[in-house]
């Protein structure tokens, strides 16, 4: 399905944005009609983290003329191996004015403006207000919820992505003309089903990969060139290098959207099973490391269980933890190797698996489990920084 462009052409170009541009002007299709309504157009990309980086790079690099940067998250040493819009010497900053400033090292002709804020109901309308077009290279499904509702609320498109270990996916809603991303997911999943990056992994480069693909869809929505992913789903396998489409319909007996919801509620960080377990039965890292000196002396006896990943055990543990993923907490196969006779001690990376899995713990019985609120991320930050984070 192709569409009438987005935006309309600026006046004209200058001598160095001919200069800039040439290989784009050469195309017949984009031409310098296109080229000037890519310096016309007005772009929002929220986040500049794995996909927001090549998207900013390439979008800045296509000669868009303002680009807007939502971010309110500063950079940490693990976000190199994949968002190369940041640097060595940018670790500490703020990932908004990092980004920046890689964009008008990439094209100074591009008009920056930053929003240093977390997106939410109170801002998110005003923001995207100001926009043609939104690229969503966010990583939780409470935020893509609500970039979407509040896109239809305003009739305006955005390009979405999403990354995970070795696959992603690109599609463009944009409701007058297709389905929109409560079509695709109507719910999202349950909580603590699907891993984030941060748990999961990403392989870095597949964020070039799906961020290409999304800057290469919103210049044929702002140029009115091609036929953008309306309706369509692009999924991409790194590992068997294939790309797959498979076709979005709009849901005939879906609820109209009306307003912003509680997004947090609606998506859920852990379940409610989950959070009415931890109520009285979480600990502290402090905590933890007094009842391991305690257990040193033989004062008090008790099991650690790690719910991670064993690739995530390799990179760093708490000492003395033995290792069951909670994967064999769901099917219950971890029950069998845990001690009937001690109290058990759950962890996991921030405090959300493990609080899944003690809530199958203590369905089974074990009613004096707890588990550690922060995991091994408060563990290394707070008892023992020698480790690597991740």
């Amino acid at each position: 399905m192709s569409l009438p462009p987005l935006v309309e052409p600026a006046a004209e170009l200058t001598i160095d944005e001919v200069r800039r541009y040439s290989r784009h002007l050469i195309i017949p299709d984009v031409g310098m009609d296109g080229q000037k309504r890519l310096k016309n157009a007005k772009v929002l990309v929220v986040g500049a983290g794995g996909l927001g980086s090549p998207a900013l790079l390439y979008l800045a690099a296509a000669g868009v003329g303002t680009l807007g940067i939502v971010e309110f998250d500063e950079v940490d040493e693990s976000n190199l191996q994949r968002q190369i819009i940041h640097g060595q010497s940018d670790i500490g900053r703020s990932k908004a004015q990092s980004a920046r400033d890689s964009v008008k090292e990439a094209n100074p002709y591009v008009n920056v403006v930053l929003h240093e804020t977390r997106l939410d109901n109170d801002n998110v309308l005003d923001i995207f207000a100001g926009y043609d077009l939104i690229v969503d290279g966010t990583d939780n499904f409470a935020t893509r919820y609500m970039v979407n509702d509040a896109a239809v609320l305003l009739g305006k498109p955005y390009v979405w992505g999403s990354i995970y270990r070795f696959e992603g996916q690109v599609s463009v809603f944009w409701e007058k003309h297709g389905p929109q991303y409560r079509d695709l997911y109507p719910e999202p999943p349950p909580p603590g089903m699907v891993p984030s990056c941060a748990e999961g992994g990403v392989l870095g480069v597949l964020c070039a990969s799906i961020g290409s693909i999304m800057v290469n869809e919103a210049i044929k929505l702002i140029t009115g060139i091609g036929e953008p992913l309306i309706g369509r789903l692009m999924v991409y396998d790194a590992l068997e290098m294939s790309y797959t489409k498979l076709k979005i319909r709009k849901d005939p007996n879906a609820e109209p959207i009306t307003e912003l919801i509680d997004y947090e509620a609606f998506c859920g960080a852990i379940s409610d099973e989950a959070a009415e377990a931890a109520v009285g039965s979480t600990i502290s890292v402090t905590q933890l490391k007094d009842w391991l000196d305690l257990r040193e002396k033989g004062e008090r006896d008790f099991v650690l269980v790690d719910v991670r990943e064993p690739n995530e055990y390799e990179i760093n543990r708490i000492p003395g933890a033995v290792l069951i993923p909670k994967g064999e907490f769901l099917t219950g196969e971890a029950l069998g190797k845990l001690p009937q006779d001690k109290q058990v001690v759950l962890h996991c990376k921030s405090g959300v698996r493990s609080a899944e899995a003690l809530a199958v713990v203590k369905g089974a019985g074990l009613a004096d489990a707890v588990h550690v609120g922060g995991g091994v991320a408060a563990w290394v930050n707070q008892i023992d920084p020698s480790q690597p984070a991740y």
